[in-house]
């Protein structure tokens, strides 16, 4: 059984060997071979069981952090030398995609805000067209009272309008005055205002 068990820890090694130094295959390759060979050599040596978990997360972790910062970097354009063909046009084709993907977010966030500066500018239309508005009633308005002329408004002020039977006694005032000649006595009630008109 030792002996099984150790030939095949051997080959495992040499597996694990193997994927790690070729020259084909990517990190991302190269850490799920690793996990995938590394887990069956678990399910055997079932004695450092615990010591085997930690030394597996350990370096899943160790390698997902150096693809992280290789891919970081290849994506600004560091460290190409390295990289083949198929991994130059893989590069290649994450950036175009990366890069479709920020046009189309972008030209969303100018659409939406070209939408905003529409309403507002509808808003301050429909505010302008109502103080238009106003503008246009008081210039209206303004006309309208300038229409009538200032005499006419100012005789309508002086003069009072007269009951009927002032009318006559104004009337009866006027015709002694053309028949006589006389001034009619100071009993008559006159207004002065008729005077005025007389004196005219």
């Amino acid at each position: 059984m030792l002996g099984t068990s150790g030939k095949f820890r051997e080959q495992h090694l040499t597996k694990v060997a193997f994927v790690m130094f070729s020259d084909y295959t990517s990190m991302e390759n190269v850490l799920e071979r690793y996990e995938r060979h590394a887990h069956i050599g678990q399910l055997v040596e079932d004695g450092d069981e615990s010591q085997g978990n930690w030394s597996l997360q350990c370096f899943k972790l160790t390698g997902k952090v150096e693809v992280l910062e290789k891919n970081l970097r290849n994506f600004v354009g560091q460290d190409l030398d390295p990289l083949n063909l198929r991994e130059l046009q893989s590069l290649e084709h994450q950036l175009d995609t990366a890069i479709k993907r920020i046009r189309t977010r972008k030209n969303q966030v100018m659409n939406e805000s070209i939408s905003d500066l529409q309403k507002k500018a509808k808003q301050l239309q429909e505010q302008n067209g109502t103080l238009t508005k106003k503008i246009k009633d008081k210039g209206k308005a303004v006309a309208e009272r300038s229409q009538c002329p200032p005499q006419l408004q100012l005789h309508h002020r002086l003069v009072p309008s007269l009951t009927p039977a002032q009318n006559s006694e104004a009337v009866g005032a006027m015709e002694e005055v053309d028949e006589g000649g006389a001034v009619p006595s100071t009993t008559t009630l006159i207004p002065s205002w008729m005077l005025h008109q007389f004196a005219r």
